[in-house]
């Protein structure tokens, strides 16, 4: 098994899906978070992560849905790899049709689900999204995906769900921080000036942030950069652009941290999405 990883975008009009379709033997993913789920396939060998303080594997048969914000890293759980098929939807895609008020209320406390009739629906729809023959078939496949999952396998969060940072005070700074950092991802403030800003010693502030997100400041801005860069580079701009846009040192550094995170290159996860986002081309009749 090599190494190969292809991203794709699916767009319903209202939310935007990402996709990545990927077999790995050495590559592993550095501790980070995503903002949307990511639901994956495992089609081929067993992968293993770090999840909530356990390790957590996943092989052939079984589904892994992991919630946004949670770290995690991934790596091969044999010599001979892996290979998966992922989707990303936000909050919003995976539980559109419920109320505000349910979806917040729904989790997965087991992030490994082994359940033949979701494997089958979360692969059949991912297959037919990144084959992009018949959207309406594909979206509806999605759909169907989507309410397997949540309907089998969610399950209503406990009254106080012991979140990171449940004091509404450490929240309130913790949103201040980050409000902080994204103000400009090229320059944001030193360690010292974010403390201040909270009202709190530069050690307290830092136990604070991490125990919300799981990050010191650092880490977490470095994931958030990553994350505006997919975004950019998924919207044309060149690899070269968006170093320079999201605060990364070089384009270098930009693809360091950009493979740790996707599994892929900048160039490669561009060139990936708009391959797929672009329209076939029209053959003229004789």
């Amino acid at each position: 098994m090599g190494e190969s990883a292809q991203w794709s975008r699916f767009d319903d009009g209202r939310h935007a899906l990402d996709l990545l379709t990927a077999s790995y033997r050495r590559h592993q993913f550095t501790r980070h978070s995503h903002v949307t789920y990511a639901i994956g396939v495992v089609t081929r060998g067993e992968e293993q992560f770090h999840y909530r303080g356990e390790l957590r594997r996943s092989g052939v048969g079984s589904l892994a849905v992991l919630e946004p914000d949670e770290p995690h890293d991934g790596m091969a759980a044999h010599p001979e790899g892996w290979a998966y098929r992922v989707l990303y939807p936000t909050a919003e895609m995976l539980f559109d049709g419920l109320g505000d008020a349910r979806r917040h209320a729904v989790g997965f406390r087991d992030p490994i689900i082994t359940d033949p009739r979701s494997v089958h629906l979360v692969r059949a729809a991912h297959e037919e999204l990144t084959a992009a023959r018949d959207p309406l078939a594909a979206h509806s496949r999605l759909v169907w995906a989507f309410e397997a999952v949540i309907q089998r396998h969610g399950s209503l969060r406990p009254a106080d769900p012991g979140m990171r940072a449940s004091d509404p005070a450490a929240a309130r700074k913790v949103a201040e921080i980050r409000d902080r950092l994204l103000a400009d991802l090229r320059c944001p403030p030193s360690l010292r000036e974010l403390a201040a800003g909270v009202e709190l010693s530069p050690f307290h502030m830092l136990r604070v942030f991490r125990a919300a997100t799981g990050f010191p400041p650092h880490a977490w801005l470095v994931l958030e950069r990553v994350c505006h860069a997919r975004a950019l580079l998924a919207a044309g701009r060149t690899p070269a652009e968006v170093s320079a846009a999201t605060g990364f040192a070089d384009q270098a550094h930009l693809t360091r941290w950009f493979k740790r995170v996707t599994g892929v290159t900048p160039a490669a996860f561009r060139n990936s999405v708009q391959d797929a986002t672009r329209p076939p081309a029209v053959e003229s009749g004789a």
